[in-house]
């Protein structure tokens, strides 16, 4: 058993703590359990754009939408898809008009800042 004596807020405590030991060795703590929700697992090609202007991710986050597909004429300014990040949902919308050449992504994608979610090519 250790004695501590302890001050808060100018009151003072006098503390045991006792050693949880068995047959005179010390117990260790358990290791915490596994996380019931493990980590998402990355399903993103972080290579390059296939052809065109890529379109890269701002931020790490997940993808919820994809609102193009290979082939459609876009404008700048359209939205490509719905990236949620920090419990927010932010559209990635093309930066110039053109085609969609390719999209790297589908919705539950998991992504990371910079990698390229879609390219398009000019029209």
């Amino acid at each position: 058993m250790k004695n501590y004596t302890i001050t808060v807020n100018g009151k003072v405590y006098e503390v045991t703590v006792e050693e949880n030991t068995q047959n005179g060795v010390k117990k260790e703590a358990a290791a915490p359990a596994p996380s019931a929700n493990p980590a998402p697992v990355r399903t993103v090609n972080t290579g390059a754009a296939v052809g065109g202007t890529p379109v890269k991710a701002p931020m790490p986050g997940k993808i919820l939408d994809v609102k193009v597909s290979q082939g459609q004429n876009v404008k700048r300014g359209d939205v490509l898809m719905v990236l949620e990040a920090m419990k927010m949902e932010n559209e990635i919308v093309a930066p110039e008009d053109g085609t969609v050449a390719s999209v790297q992504v589908s919705a539950g994608s998991v992504v990371e800042a910079g990698d390229v979610l879609a390219s398009l090519k000019q029209s």
